[in-house]
């Protein structure tokens, strides 16, 4: 017998936190990708392969450094405990925190690849015939790299929904709380229970094509 709240559970809270997650970085994201391909300055290689380490940081790696800068000992812990009343670490909110540290790379690179792509000689004609910078981007910037912006969406919330690693180290497998879709494939087949680890295994295989599909035709619109 399938116990469906207990399927629906962590579906539920990954969904919840893919898309926050990926709301953040896709501005965040967006805005520094902007910024970055305009400017030339020194240290700029330097701050661009820190914004691109999680890429290739192992999961774990990422989930420590995580728990140190954001543990009950640390000054941001410290600060975020006595503002809230309430530790950061083993809440649905340090899962949030740990799918936009590992999926903001995806996100940044695929902005800067969009924005680097802009035609500057378009953007100085718009400003030339009396366009402010608002103008210039909502009608000639903005529609040339939203095939981009909806592709570093989609690679961001994809990111986040599969995080594993830095959310078990720095919010736990909670059931109702923080447990996700990957941590509780993790604890059913840890457990033997194959059939619910089946249920989630397919349940993310979907949701996982249908992004990628959903990707690939936006790259070829």
């Amino acid at each position: 017998m399938i116990d469906w709240n207990l399927f629906w559970a962590p579906v539920r809270l990954s969904l919840m936190i893919a898309l926050l997650s990926s709301m953040v970085t896709i501005v965040a994201g967006s805005l520094l990708a902007k910024w970055m391909s305009r400017k030339t300055f020194r240290g700029k290689l330097f701050l661009e392969t820190a914004f691109m380490l999680p890429i290739v940081l192992p999961p774990t790696v990422v989930g420590f450094l995580l728990l140190v800068l954001f543990g009950r000992n640390s000054f941001v812990g410290t600060i975020i405990e006595r503002i809230f009343d309430a530790p950061l670490l083993f809440t649905w909110w340090a899962a949030v925190i740990a799918s936009i540290v590992v999926s903001f790379p995806l996100v940044y690179q695929t902005m800067k690849v969009g924005f680097s792509s802009v035609d500057r000689e378009l953007e100085a004609a718009g400003r030339s015939i009396g366009a402010n910078e608002w103008q210039v981007f909502r009608y000639i910037t903005l529609p040339l790299v939203w095939p981009s912006l909806m592709t570093a969406y989609i690679l961001g919330f994809a990111r986040s929904l599969g995080e594993f690693g830095a959310t078990l180290m720095i919010a736990g497998n909670i059931p109702g709380k923080t447990q996700t879709v990957p941590t509780a494939i993790y604890i059913a087949v840890d457990s033997g229970n194959t059939t619910m680890a089946w249920l989630w295994t397919v349940s993310i295989i979907v949701i996982s094509f249908l992004l990628l599909l959903i990707t690939g035709r936006t790259k070829t619109t």
